[in-house]
Order: C-alpha cells, then structure tokens, then sequence
C-alpha cells in the first residue's frame, strides 16, 4: 500500500465526513478488537470502501494513530467540553491575564477528560499493549511526533506563536512541554491504580501554567 500512502489524503466537506466516519469506525473496532482487526472490518463499519480507508489513511499504523490524536486532543477540541472553553477560544486570548485564565481553563477540561473518560483510559492502555505486539505500530507513532500527536493543542500554540503572544521557538518541545506539565502527572498516578486529589491536581495546574508562561513569554 505505499503507493496509496503517498497520494495526498482526499479533501472537501465529503472527505473530511468520511475521514470522521473511518476514524470513529476504527476507534469502535480497535478498542473492541485490537489492533489486528482487518481494514476490510473498520472499512464496513464505517460503511466506506478499504480503498476510501487507504485513500484517506494510507496504512493501519496511520489510521491507529489519528484515532488515538483525535481522543487525546477530543475534550478541547470545539464543543468538546461543555463547562470548559475549547483551544479555539485559548487561541484567540488577548493579554497575559487573558492567556492566563484561558491556558488553566483549557488544562482543567483537558485534566478533568483524562481522569473521566473511560473510553480515552481504554485507548491509552490499548497503545502501551499493541506497542509490543506490533513494533511497526511504535515507529509510526514516533514517526507522527508530537505536534502529531496533539494537534489541537499544537494548532493553538502555533497560533499564539503566531500573533505573537508567545515566543515559542520549537513548536513540537512546547506541545511535549505542555501535555508534561498539565496532563502526564495524572496518568501516571492512573498506570499505579491510584489518582491526584482534587487539590494536588489543582496546584499542580496553577503551577504548570505558570511555568510554562513564564518559559514562552514574549
């Protein structure tokens, strides 16, 4: 299939519905199947043809890891969190106390989703397995990189970048930088069994934003 990989994902209101359609069909059958479920299955359950999934994905590797981007990026996604602004909004903050306010409400949906969503804990736990079952898996989630990974978060940093609310020299250290300080501490405790208490979780956010601010401030 590498010659399907290198043609350019198709595009257009259609695409962008049959690409959601493949990666929620997937989402569905790893999580139920692992990742050696067949794309001729995803293909059927998203309703679409196995060259529509190739066309838009190019391999399983790829596809497995939008399907994991997409649930990590999910609750800030727009409209992801109802009690929480997406990153759109953080993207458009004006002014340090704006940026402020914006970046720990956006971490606090972000932190809330990972230590609730049931689904998202499934799929994490689903990488950390099929990585040894399936070490091509592992160089294509490296390959995907971090701005890969998370590119809500990377979308929203780059733009603040851009207009010059942050001085962010290496887009891909901060997104890494950012899941590190605000997100990574409660998976850690989760993979123990365990989880931060509200008001550890809560500091740790305070803190978090409050470094990561001070490293890329203008």
């Amino acid at each position: 299939m590498s010659a399907q990989s290198a043609k350019p994902a198709p595009t257009g209101a259609r695409a962008a519905r049959k690409r959601q359609d493949i990666v929620r069909a997937a989402r569905t059958l790893f999580l139920r199947e692992g990742f050696g479920v067949g794309m001729d299955a995803i293909a059927a359950e998203a309703g679409v043809s196995k060259v529509t999934v190739y066309n838009h994905f190019g391999s399983k590797e790829a596809l497995f890891t939008a399907v994991v981007a997409g649930a990590l990026d999910e609750p800030l996604a727009a409209g992801g969190d109802p009690e929480g602004p997406d990153l759109a909004r953080l993207a458009e903050a004006e002014g340090p106390a704006e940026l402020k306010a914006a970046l720990t409400d956006a971490g606090r949906a972000w932190i809330r989703a990972v230590r609730t969503d049931d689904e998202g804990r499934a799929l994490r736990t689903l990488v950390a397995t099929e990585l040894h079952r399936f070490p091509e898996l592992g160089r294509a989630w490296r390959e995907h990189g971090p701005t890969g990974h998370h590119p809500a978060v990377a979308e929203a940093l780059g733009a603040l970048a851009d207009r010059g609310r942050l001085a962010i020299p290496d887009l891909e250290v901060a997104v890494l930088q950012l899941y590190s300080l605000l997100v990574f501490p409660q998976m850690v405790f989760e993979q123990h069994g365990t989880e931060l208490s509200d008001d550890l979780a809560e500091r740790l956010l305070a803190d978090g934003v409050e470094m990561f601010l001070r490293r890329y401030a203008p």
